[in-house]
């Protein structure tokens, strides 16, 4: 019913046992279950520009906390802690 990977499984086995109980509430209705546990990209532009922004986002967030520690380190310096 489902391939060895455990990823795969659980969707199936989740359809498996909605579709069970509807059907023992008598319901003509069906419910389709799909897993895509990873987002695909097909172009090559696409993963340079989640790059570029994942980059530029570390690289903001690096030059944010020396000063964060600083500034801490210098309240701690003037409370005498």
């Amino acid at each position: 019913m489902c391939s060895v990977e455990h990823i795969n499984c659980f969707p199936v086995l989740v359809n498996i046992l909605s579709n069970t109980f509807l059907r023992l509430f008598n319901s003509t209705q069906r419910i389709r279950v799909w897993s895509q546990p990873f987002y695909g990209t097909h172009t090559p532009e696409l993963k340079s520009d989640i790059f570029f922004v994942c980059l530029n986002y570390l690289l903001i967030l690096a030059a944010g906390l020396p000063p964060h520690f600083a500034v801490s380190s210098m309240e701690d310096y003037k409370v005498k802690s």
